[in-house]
């Protein structure tokens, strides 16, 4: 029985050895805490070094009575050479996206844009209807974000 011969040795009642343990506990988990964050640095308050490109934004009130149930999605496609993301509207969700790598062309009504790495960010909204597709010899790489009803 460790309970019996801890009071035995040293004559402590059970409610005195409860009083004593909590702060022991306390202590050693502050210790712990500030241990684990004394490597870590204050943090940063100033941008610098950073590079933002021209902003593209697109109006989301055409979507707005519709938002309920909506998710925030971002997704990486790459695109094989030959490889297509066929015929779709924006109607039903509004994108954005930027060109990581490789090159694409963007098929809309009246005609195209060849999309190159670094282009700033492009949108697709309401009355877009187009296509997309890989007509180089390396993969593309494209990174969208989109708000969808799933």
């Amino acid at each position: 029985m460790l309970y019996t011969t801890f009071y035995l040795e040293n004559h402590v009642e059970p409610k005195l050895l409860s009083v004593r343990f909590i702060p022991a506990c306390l202590a050693a988990t502050a210790l712990f805490i500030s241990a684990s964050t004394v490597g870590q640095p204050a943090p940063i308050r100033e941008t610098k070094g950073v590079e933002i490109s021209h902003v593209e934004s697109l109006d989301l009130t055409p979507w707005a009575h519709d938002v309920k149930g909506r998710q925030l999605r971002i997704r990486k496609l790459v695109f094989q050479p030959g490889g297509v993301v066929g015929l779709h509207s924006h109607d039903d969700r509004p994108d954005a996206s930027y060109l990581v790598q490789g090159e694409l062309t963007e098929y809309r009504e009246g005609g195209y844009v060849k999309r190159r790495p670094g282009d700033t960010v492009h949108t697709a909204g309401k009355n877009v209807i187009h296509w997309v597709a890989n007509e180089g010899n390396v993969p593309a790489v494209l990174v969208v974000v989109d708000v969808f009803k799933p």
